[in-house]
């Protein structure tokens, strides 16, 4: 069946802009009319309304679900989590804090105990130094006293049994001399 033509008239603008956008779009006029005929039919927009309130309203009612959507997450997850978060670092301050009080007075303790271990040991180390100079002391005096004994006994077994009792008396006062000077 062949159909039936009827002829529309415009302007040359008009007719200038319709070139331009059937090439654009790559259609014949003709077609691009039909397609636009079709898309206010089916959409019942009016193409005086630059401001497309379905448009508009279409846009909105998606942005209200966005924003149902966020607000319901936020309400079930993000808040909670939140929440959840903030209870955690408390208790996590919490334990920081009694674990820094524990060790601080364990460290106090600790350094307390060594310093009177160190104390202990300084005065055990001066003791065992006073005992070995005491016993280095004691091993020249001894040294010492044998050097002059030897030297008594060898000078009275040289006197013999005519050496007066004032040599006698002086040796010995000679010795006791000597000792005292130890």
């Amino acid at each position: 069946m062949k159909e039936i033509l009827r002829t529309v008239k415009y302007s040359i603008q008009d007719d200038v802009k319709f070139e331009k956008i059937a090439l654009k779009l790559g259609r014949s006029k003709r077609l691009l009319f039909s397609q636009m005929l079709d898309y206010f039919y089916r959409s019942k927009k009016d193409p005086t309304d630059l401001n497309d309130e379905l448009l508009k309203n279409t846009i909105l009612k998606g942005q209200k679900e966005y924003i149902g959507f966020i607000k319901v997450q936020e309400k079930e997850l993000l808040i909670p989590i939140k929440r959840d978060s903030a209870r955690m670092i408390e208790a996590m301050k919490m334990i920081i804090d009694r674990f820094n009080v524990e060790v601080l007075k364990r460290n106090e303790e600790l350094l307390e105990n060594q310093s009177a271990q160190a104390k202990s040991l300084s005065a055990l180390k001066e003791v065992a130094y006073n005992i070995e100079l005491k016993m280095g002391s004691k091993e020249r005096l001894k040294k010492s006293v044998m050097l002059i004994l030897n030297s008594y006994i060898r000078e009275r077994e040289s006197m013999g049994m005519m050496t007066s009792a004032r040599e006698k008396e002086e040796l010995a006062e000679q010795t006791r001399r000597q000792i005292e000077l130890l």
